[in-house]
């Protein structure tokens, strides 16, 4: 996840910020896919995997973010491409394409179409892009999941490796073994998801949104 400061976040020349198209999801009672739950994972050690992606059926148009059961990765859908990046050093990461992973915890959605808005200035940190897609998400379904492209000037990103047979009961536990990796000018996509109503269930408790970055070379990606 980006740390919230005026360092890491956003720091950004121009950014395109776009989320589900929600007009046509809701004639159609459309709504993003929340599978698993992030407390049973993070508080009472569930870590078996609770989703296997390769069985979602529409692979066509699907977005989704979430960690690798075990804690051992991280996982991000983008227009139907899974992505899954792993610890190999402090310094390196290894990112693949599967859809053969399992999660504890995941959300998707499949969207067809996009409504573009463009990021205010303003928006420096994870609160302030929190206010902005409360307002912006006021009057549609929830949750949702959003997709930022841009360029971020310096950021921090995580990837989850919890050790083989490692114990988990609280949220620090969950993120024994995690490295951290640091972001220069990179050309990246985010895809996020937001909802008042998730927390400890797909956000942690003092968010209203969880975010997957991947560079566009798609060679990095961690939250």
């Amino acid at each position: 996840m980006f740390r919230d400061s005026l360092k890491c976040l956003l720091i950004v020349m121009s950014i395109n910020f776009t989320f589900t198209s929600y007009v046509q999801a809701q004639e159609n009672n459309h709504k993003v896919n929340v599978i698993g739950e992030m407390r049973k994972v993070m508080w009472e050690g569930e870590l078996e995997g609770v989703i296997n992606l390769d069985t979602i059926g529409t692979k066509e148009n699907l977005y989704g973010l979430g960690p690798v059961e075990f804690l051992i990765g991280e996982v991000v859908i983008i227009d139907g491409t899974t992505y899954v990046s792993t610890v190999v050093s402090d310094s390196t990461m290894k990112v693949e394409e599967s859809y053969e992973i399992k999660a504890p915890f995941f959300a998707y959605d499949t969207i067809k179409a996009w409504k573009n808005h463009t990021v205010p200035d303003s928006i420096r940190t994870i609160k302030q892009l929190e206010g902005y897609l409360d307002v912006l998400t006021r009057q549609s379904l929830r949750p949702s999941i959003f997709k930022i492209s841009g360029m971020v000037e310096t950021a921090t990103i995580h990837i989850v490796n919890l050790p083989t047979g490692a114990k988990v009961s609280s949220p620090s536990e969950a993120h024994q073994g995690q490295v951290d990796y640091e972001l220069v000018n990179e050309q990246m996509d985010i895809i996020g998801f937001f909802s008042t109503e998730h927390k400890a269930i797909f956000t942690h408790h003092d968010t209203y949104v969880h975010m997957h970055l991947i560079t566009k070379d798609r060679k990095k990606w961690v939250i």
